[in-house]
């Protein structure tokens, strides 16, 4: 019997929060049998794997802050102008954190002002 692990209670939360299984594969990278093997503790992500992961959950944080979080998912899979009409998903898989955290920024700012 596995314990949990960090990336296994990392990644049910964000599953509880409405991101499924293949939204977690597609901004990582890994295959869905892989990322089901981390929710199950079984392994943990290797380190390409592991900042990606980090790097969506980060994101999800964050937008979980300034909008409803059944909106998450659907934010994460609506293609934006800002990052070339590509997915927010597919630009974090691609290494584009920078550029989807300051698309999340200026959500922010605006459910500040």
């Amino acid at each position: 019997m596995h314990s949990s692990t960090p990336y296994a209670d990392e990644v049910k939360r964000v599953r509880s929060l409405g991101v499924d299984t293949g939204d977690i594969a597609e901004a990582t990278g890994a295959e869905v049998g892989t990322v089901t093997s981390w929710a199950r503790a079984k392994r943990q992500p290797s380190a390409g794997y592991r900042v990606r992961l980090l790097e969506l959950i980060s994101i999800i944080d964050r937008l979980s802050e300034t909008m409803d979080a059944g909106y998450v998912p659907l934010w994460l899979n609506k293609p934006s102008p800002v990052l070339g009409d590509e997915r927010p998903l597919v630009a974090l898989r691609e290494g584009r954190y920078k550029e989807v955290s300051r698309l999340v920024a200026e959500l922010e700012n605006d459910s500040f002002s």
